[in-house]
C-alpha cells in the first residue's frame, strides 16, 4: 500500500513528469485520516496541490471545489456516499474527472460509477504509481476533451 519508504522511492520517478500541475488542486475525500494524509503526500511528491476532506458535503460545500481539477473519493463515507457525490457533481454539470477508490467494490458498484462518467474505478490498497498514472490519464483525457484537434 501507500508507505513512506514506498513515497521516498516514487520521489524521483514522479518529478520528471511533464503534465502541468499548477492549474488546479487534486481534491481527495475519504473518511480515513491516515489514507487521505498518504495520499495527499504521494500527490505532493508528485508535484501536485491537493486538498483533502473527511466527506463527501465538506467538498461539495467547499470553495477549494471551484478548483479542483481531478477528484479521488472513496465509495463508502459517513452521510453522502461517493456515488451520490458523483451524481451531485454531474447534475451540476461538473466536468472534473472522478477516480474512485474502495475497500467494498463489486461489479455492480464499479458498473454504476463508470456509466455515470468515473474516470477509474480502483480496489484499495492502491498502490500509489498505479493511482499517480489514472491521474494523468484522466488529466490528459479531460484536456482532449476541452481542447479537441
Amino acid at each position: 500500500m501507500l508507505s513512506g519508504v514506498f513515497i521516498e522511492r516514487q520521489i524521483g520517478r514522479i518529478q520528471g513528469d511533464d503534465i502541468q500541475r499548477k492549474t488546479g488542486i487534486i481534491a481527495i475525500v475519504d473518511d480515513d485520516e491516515p489514507l487521505r494524509e498518504a495520499l495527499g503526500s504521494v500527490m505532493r511528491a508528485a508535484g501536485f496541490l491537493t486538498d483533502t476532506f473527511a466527506s463527501a458535503e465538506d467538498y461539495l460545500y467547499s470553495a477549494k471545489r471551484q478548483d479542483t481539477m481531478c477528484l479521488i473519493v472513496d465509495v463508502r463515507l459517513p452521510g453522502m456516499s461517493g456515488i451520490e457525490l458523483q451524481k451531485r457533481l454531474r447534475d451540476a454539470n461538473s466536468q472534473v474527472p472522478i477516480i474512485f477508490i474502495t475497500a467494498h467494490g463489486d461489479a455492480s458498484l464499479r458498473d454504476l460509477a463508470m456509466k455515470a462518467g468515473a474516470a477509474c474505478f480502483l480496489n484499495k490498497p492502491v498502490r500509489s504509481d498505479t493511482l499517480l498514472k489514472e491521474i494523468h490519464a484522466a488529466l490528459e483525457n479531460t484536456a482532449r476533451d476541452r481542447h479537441p484537434r
